[in-house]
């Protein structure tokens, strides 16, 4: 049996996972043990020694460190369940759906903030600064250390091969049902661009760690400030201001995860067009075609097309099969 007949006899799996989705999933973990000890040790020296201030950052990190949990879960389940037949087109889009919660967790944590600062404008309470100052410089301290270990959030490149991706395969269509099983390759100059990868579950966990950040680099420029001049309104004011921040990157991550569990693809989608000149060039017509994204870096297609001397679906897809993005063809041909 040759090489190629072999291939064609191979069960392809619809393995869609991210290049780094195993390294991801490990930082999110250690994460969230950081979280979670310094959350447990803010609260127990908080009730030790009376501080209020301590016990309330404690368990506001507690809100984040269930953000946190949701990612490191989708990570594990959808790497757990990534051979799993159920799952029509694998568990790729698990992350997503992760950040698409996270995104409204935030969401919640901007209108808790606004809501506490807009009562504390309205009816100031005394401040400790210099325990206040202390405990937001820690949480600061903990925060930069997690960004660090998350840093990126997601961005990369597709290259078409990786430790969790599986196999990229193609379906075609005519009369009978063909199969083509091609394993993954490394671009070769000449061949289409790499596409920046995102992954949105790291990027949701990211956001929650920077939402923690900013608010405590704003505490300490309110809190500072208060106690140099006074302004005690200043700090519900600056946690009004972080409120509308972490709104706006809660509507982001909302609006980009939310496109992908529901197949939007803009109007203006460079793998739609480049599929579309390549079969084009062949002299054939496209006459529908479906992309949309099957997880962080892998995309699948659906191309009908129309020619007057038609190829076998194998032909157009070995000239589709330069674009690292596609990871799962399926092409059906008709004769003009």
């Amino acid at each position: 049996m040759t090489d190629h007949e072999e291939r064609l006899s191979s069960r392809h799996q619809h393995v869609f996972l991210g290049e780094d989705h195993r390294r991801n999933e490990t930082r999110t973990w250690i994460v969230i043990a950081l979280t979670t000890t310094t959350m447990v040790l803010e609260i127990a020296a908080g009730s030790l020694f009376g501080s209020m201030a301590l016990v309330a950052d404690g368990w506001h990190m507690s809100t984040h460190a269930a953000a946190l949990l949701i990612a490191a879960l989708a990570y594990l389940y959808a790497r757990r369940h990534a051979r799993d037949p159920r799952f029509t087109f694998g568990t790729g889009k698990l992350g997503d759906l992760a950040g698409f919660a996270s995104a409204v967790v935030l969401a919640l944590v901007a209108l808790f903030i606004a809501f506490e600062s807009t009562k504390r404008l309205m009816a100031p309470v005394p401040i400790d600064f210099g325990q206040a100052i202390a405990v937001a410089s820690f949480g600061l301290a903990i925060n930069l250390l997690c960004a660090f270990l998350l840093g990126g959030h997601g961005h990369g490149h597709s290259h078409g091969h990786g430790h969790d991706h599986g196999h990229k395969h193609s379906h075609g269509h005519d009369h009978d049902d063909h199969h083509h099983h091609q394993e993954h390759g490394h671009h070769h100059p000449g061949e289409a661009p790499s596409r920046p990868v995102q992954d949105n579950n790291l990027r949701g966990a990211y956001l929650h760690v920077l939402a923690d950040a900013l608010t405590s680099v704003l505490a300490i420029a309110a809190l500072l400030l208060g106690s140099l001049y006074g302004w005690i309104w200043l700090d519900p004011a600056i946690g009004i201001l972080g409120a509308l921040v972490i709104a706006r990157w809660s509507f982001g991550l909302m609006r980009d995860t939310g496109r992908v569990l529901i197949d939007f693809v803009p109007g203006d989608d460079d793998l739609s067009g480049e599929i579309r000149r390549v079969i084009e060039a062949e002299g054939a017509e496209v006459n529908d075609l479906h992309v949309w994204q099957l997880g962080p870096g892998h995309h699948g297609a659906i191309v009908s097309l129309a020619a007057r001397k038609p190829a076998p679906p194998a032909f157009y897809r070995e000239r589709l099969s330069h674009i690292a993005a596609l990871s799962h063809v399926t092409v059906e041909v008709e004769a003009a």
